[in-house]
């Protein structure tokens, strides 16, 4: 795993924390939440390859 994927999602939480925080006070709260709930999708697009990799790597090292 690369760092560089380390730094994205701390930055997409960064992002999506302080947008959904100004939407909550400006009482967007439906907003708030579909925009934290795109920030979890997007880290789990990027890292679903990584998951599926390290189940190929368990299955190929208990020969299954």
């Amino acid at each position: 795993m690369d760092i560089t994927l380390i730094f994205k999602i701390a930055a997409v939480g960064i992002l999506v924390s302080v947008v959904s925080q100004v939407l909550k006070h400006s009482g967007r709260e439906e907003q708030a939440f579909l925009t934290t709930l795109a920030g979890l999708i997007l880290v789990l697009l990027w890292i679903v390859p990584y998951i599926s990799e390290l189940f190929e790597t368990i299955k190929s090292l208990f020969s299954l």
